[in-house]
């Protein structure tokens, strides 16, 4: 077994980063936040487009695509593409990598699984997975995974800033079951019906959903995992990359599991591990955990390869 063993008494908690003229990368400007504070402030703030390329492409630096999850802008700096709900509005897929980055990027934040070397994995036990980060899920180079794969390794109150950043939050355990599992769209497509509700995030099957076994053949061969080895399941699949489920949403059930604002258990003396609750399921389980009456909770300061999350903000 490889990485180090951790029992019950495991913690954790990295962000990276035309004119004329040859690439450096090795640009000593490159290694501080005040470049990346400046280059992503120019284009977040409206600033002309060509005058962020010349700046990144002066030092040979590429700017974040933008990607088909959402524009960045001023007041949605992460991009999220944002699905109006019943009060509120919720992200269409989980967070992703890409969007993680900037973030880390505009606030110069590092994980507790970057400051600990690595995030963990359920083996015959909990193993700490030495460089396991939001930036490489699987270990390895993190230019290796890619912009739309999802986001893990994130305690609850990391992916709460994450989501404050992004004008938003983490939804709350009813909102999440709400956009989960019951259809609010006044004219859903084939397969959904206004006001109903299903017992799965996909519909009356769990089909198409990244999760083990339950899903169908398709879930295994969208899995990624950069070559690392695991003791069960096949990975994630990059958002969006499962059919849309119930109001339109991605991978509300299996992937990865997701935080929501809801205390799981009380009563501890340290607060800041204090169980938060988590929904939806993940790559690793089959399809009972993608269930509405399914309830799982982890440490809020836990890291691991399969809890990840999405934002909700207040309908306007």
């Amino acid at each position: 077994m490889t990485g180090t063993f951790l029992g019950n008494a495991w913690g954790f908690g990295w962000g990276h980063g035309a004119c004329n003229g040859p690439p450096r990368h090795n640009h000593p400007i490159m290694q501080t936040h005040v470049f990346w504070r400046l280059l992503f402030g120019l284009r977040d703030r409206g600033q002309s487009l060509g005058l962020t390329l010349c700046l990144a492409g002066a030092l040979g630096v590429a700017p974040i695509a933008q990607g088909s999850v959402g524009a960045a802008g001023a007041s949605n700096p992460a991009g999220i593409d944002w699905v109006p709900l019943s009060g509120f509005s919720l992200a269409r897929t989980e967070t992703t990598v890409g969007q993680f980055r900037r973030f880390a990027q505009a606030t110069g934040s590092l994980t507790r699984a970057e400051r600990e070397g690595g995030g963990a994995v359920f083996e015959a036990g909990w193993v700490q997975k030495p460089g396991w980060t939001w930036a490489a899920p699987f270990g390895g180079a993190p230019g290796r995974t890619a912009d739309d794969e999802p986001a893990v390794h994130i305690g609850f109150d990391e992916a709460q800033a994450f989501c404050r950043w992004a004008g938003g939050r983490l939804p709350t355990d009813a909102q999440w079951v709400s956009a989960a599992y019951t259809e609010q769209r006044r004219t859903p497509p084939a397969g959904f019906s206004t006001g109903l509700s299903y017992r799965y995030p996909t519909g009356d099957s769990p089909q198409g959903a990244q999760c083990l076994a339950d899903c169908g053949a398709a879930a295994q061969q969208r899995a990624l995992r950069h070559g690392a080895s695991l003791s069960r399941g096949h990975g994630h699949a990059r958002v969006a990359q499962t059919p849309a489920g119930v109001n339109g949403l991605h991978d509300m059930g299996g992937n990865a599991w997701e935080w929501v604002d809801e205390p799981q258990s009380t009563g501890t003396a340290d607060a800041g591990r204090a169980e938060r609750r988590t929904r939806g399921g993940s790559w690793w389980y089959g399809a009972a955990q993608m269930q509405a009456d399914h309830l799982q909770g982890k440490p809020a300061d836990t890291a691991v390869v399969y809890i990840g999350f999405r934002c909700a903000k207040a309908a306007h």
